[in-house]
């Protein structure tokens, strides 16, 4: 246990780095900075120069703040984070609780954050704080509907709630037949070809629609822009977390690193095929089997742990992609674009979803 917790405690330090320079070089090329591209060989140096900047400023304390729960704030946000981990299967092998509701019980331990947001905002004693943690809150409340929408339609369409069930329909050791979007009067069975064929966005034709509705609502749940409102400088300087600097803010700079590939785990888990290989079969080219080691072995485990975590950084490169060229939007047309068509929308997919899965059967 204690060697499992210092591995995440690892995988997550060095997730920060690397996709903070990631992020430095892809802000870089698309808005022609000069330091991520210019400091250093490749720009490694702006890395460590931020890195010598932060762990020399002043952890500062407001006088009037609450100082118990300021403190503790950054740490309880940075927990229920790092606690939904311990529920992502890496691969056949590697998972910290196999439990049979895991997926909702994933959203459940992340929401746990928003009582940490609060706590940060209304400890600090500052109006722009709180209103940035109330922000926050409602941002993350609201969105946390369609993304638990988007959630029921892969469990409907896979009848199962454990992670490691809905990876297994994605690859060729599914146990049930697969067929090209689910159509079995098409005859084409995908299950031994493998491969991106057998990936739930191709598993049904609707499923697309709801990755696409999972990525925006995941954007707005971990507050990347355009959907950054709680952290909108030009009104609230720098939402709940206005008042902390030093390492307390480092922490929380972990937390949101953290939840960025988390949500990138969980759309590569239930859309992307988790950890099985993108490589189909392809005749006498057996690029899926190849790519998946023989079931039981140590080759499998290891390309299950490649695979999920190369789909899982491409998802964050796209969640960089998407912050550095898109404006951001005002706090009406955040919670319009929610209530008012991702809800809608959401649950209109559902119910096509049941009706869908009653025909499979069939």
């Amino acid at each position: 246990m204690i060697i499992a917790l210092l591995v995440f405690l690892a995988v997550i330090g060095a997730n920060v780095i690397v996709s903070v320079y990631l992020e430095r070089k892809l802000s870089a090329f698309i808005q022609d900075r000069l330091g991520p591209m210019e400091v250093g060989k490749w720009g490694l140096l702006q890395l460590i120069a931020d890195l010598i900047k932060l762990f020399q400023k002043e952890d500062i304390i407001p006088d009037t703040a609450d100082k118990k729960l300021f403190k503790a704030a950054p740490y309880l946000i940075f927990a229920a984070i790092f606690s939904g981990f311990a529920l992502v299967p890496v691969n056949r092998l590697l998972q910290g609780a196999d439990l049979q509701s895991g997926v909702f019980v994933l959203m459940g331990v992340i929401s746990l954050d928003i009582i940490g947001i609060l706590m940060a905002g209304w400890s600090s004693n500052n109006k722009y704080a709180l209103l940035g943690s109330m922000r926050s809150v409602a941002q993350i409340l609201s969105y946390e509907v369609p993304i638990g929408l988007c959630i029921l339609c892969v469990a409907i369409t896979s009848s199962s709630l454990n992670l490691q069930e809905i990876i297994g329909q994605q690859g060729i050791f599914s146990l049930e037949p697969n067929y090209l979007f689910g159509i079995k009067a098409l005859g084409i069975e995908t299950t031994q070809v493998g491969g991106f064929l057998t990936w739930n966005i191709f598993r049904s034709p609707f499923l697309f629609v709801v990755f696409i509705i999972f990525i925006i609502a995941g954007l707005a749940e971990a507050n990347r822009a355009p959907f950054d409102l709680p952290e909108a400088e030009s009104e609230l300087i720098a939402g709940f977390h206005t008042e902390y600097s030093g390492f307390r803010w480092a922490i929380l700079f972990l937390a949101e690193y953290g939840m960025m590939l988390l949500l990138a785990f969980l759309t590569a888990i239930l859309f992307l095929g988790g950890w099985n290989s993108p490589l189909p079969n392809i005749g006498p080219l057996k690029l899926a089997t190849w790519t998946s080691g023989t079931d039981g072995t140590l080759s499998m485990h290891l390309w299950g742990a490649f695979w999920l975590f190369s789909k899982a950084y491409f998802g964050m490169l796209v969640q960089m992609w998407v912050r550095w060229t898109l404006p951001r939007l005002r706090i009406d047309q955040l919670m319009y674009l929610c209530w008012k068509v991702l809800t809608p929308l959401c649950l209109i997919l559902v119910l096509i979803s049941a009706f869908w899965r009653i025909l499979m059967i069939w």
